[in-house]
């Protein structure tokens, strides 16, 4: 029988302010300690994960000095090797510090536009030195609550410069990186920009380094729009622009939840997972989630536990799920597979599609089956099959 515990070959990541949220919120003190780094890579391998991801917060504080820094990194560095984690991405905190009130690269101040790019030079340094290959960007202060307060155009064209810039750097550099660009729609801004993946890859479209920049979009912040995450991860699996995913959990349209994978919509998480393995997503599997302020230090590390045993239940039933022969039946009889048939043959001219007829009284008393079809991957899900 399948215990479900993961091994690093799951490529399971998670980051330091994840398992490391002390509980604080708007309304509510700390209730946990802060955690050692090198402790939390320590306690992470022991759970089987494959990796850990930091923002340069994370470890020291913005005004560290360089023996600071290194007193923090020496440590960090050698559990590192000790386990062999891995630090697959990296990214800058440029929301936490009063500096960033108004936003990092987009703030109305040019001073604190010019500080949030120095910012993340220095963490990029440090990220490849880590052997980091992706860095993300989540901008959650660049954003606005009143309309009259942010030129959007000029935020836009700011936000623009920022990663031109910094793609030039990386570049420069000769460094092994690309950036992605996480999504979200509000919180702790009234209204964020680039709120979905759909606004994050058409704004990719207008860099100079487009090539390079992808997204890390993210159960609960897709779904905080009311958005079917799913699709939003097909579409930059399209694009090929899937660099990185956060997965937690989310129940409905409210404030960021940050739940467990799986702990939110199990259904739309099932087929997320569906989605990623069928897709050969060979990326790390990275949860952002935190852990709810009624636990205490084993609840943690039994809910970060949870997030990667959900996640390998997912998988398996995902799997079960596509090979049943009934499924794949059902798949034929709702017309799937010929979705992926081109519309038009190879050299078909307009006038041999206007020769053509269709039965419409026919063709429009067709059902697909879509109901049936869903009822099994809901009893796969469910485990009555």
């Amino acid at each position: 029988m399948n215990d479900y515990r993961p091994v690093p070959e799951d490529r399971f990541t998670f980051g330091l302010w994840t398992v490391g949220w002390r509980g604080l919120n708007t309304f509510g003190d700390s209730v946990r300690p802060a955690l050692d780094a090198a402790d939390t890579v320590r306690r992470l391998a022991d759970l089987g994960a494959y990796g850990v991801t930091f923002h340069d917060d994370d470890l020291f504080a913005p005004t560290s000095s360089d023996s600071e820094r290194e007193a923090v990194l020496k440590p960090f560095r050698a559990a590192l090797e000790e386990t062999g984690l891995t630090v697959p991405m990296a990214t800058t905190n440029l929301f936490s510090h009063p500096v960033f009130r108004d936003g990092g690269f987009t703030s109305n101040s040019r001073d604190v536009r010019r500080y949030a790019i120095r910012k993340v030079i220095r963490n990029i340094d440090l990220a490849v030195s880590l052997g980091a290959r992706t860095y993300v960007f989540w901008g959650g202060m660049d954003g606005a609550e009143t309309e009259a307060g942010k030129n959007d155009a000029a935020a836009l064209d700011r936000l623009r410069e920022a990663f031109d810039f910094l793609g030039g750097y990386v570049r420069d550099q000769g460094y092994d990186l690309r950036f992605a660009i996480e999504p979200k729609p509000n919180e702790p801004r009234g209204d964020v920009l680039l709120p979905t993946v759909g606004h994050a890859l058409a704004f990719i479209n207008s860099l100079e380094h487009s090539e390079m920049v992808g997204v890390n979009p993210e159960v609960g912040h897709e779904q905080m729009a009311g958005l079917n995450f799913a699709h939003g991860v097909a579409q930059a699996l399209w694009a090929g622009k899937l660099f990185h995913i956060d997965l937690n959990g989310q129940r409905g349209v409210k404030y960021d939840q940050d739940l467990r994978f799986g702990a939110g919509d199990v259904k739309e998480a099932f087929f997320l997972v569906d989605l990623l393995e069928s897709a050969n997503y060979d990326g790390p599997r990275h949860f952002d989630f935190k852990p709810p302020r009624t636990e205490d230090m084993d609840g943690v590390w039994e809910s970060a536990a949870a997030c990667m045993r959900n996640y390998l239940i997912l998988r398996e039933k995902a799997k079960a799920f596509r090979a049943d022969p009934e499924v794949i039946e059902a798949l034929k009889a709702s017309r799937v597979p010929e979705l992926a048939e081109p519309t038009l043959g190879e050299g078909e001219s307009p006038s041999d599609l206007l020769a053509e007829e269709i039965d419409l009284a026919e063709v429009g008393e067709r059902g697909y089956h879509f109901e049936r079809l869903d009822q099994l991957a809901l009893e796969h899900l469910l485990g009555v099959r």
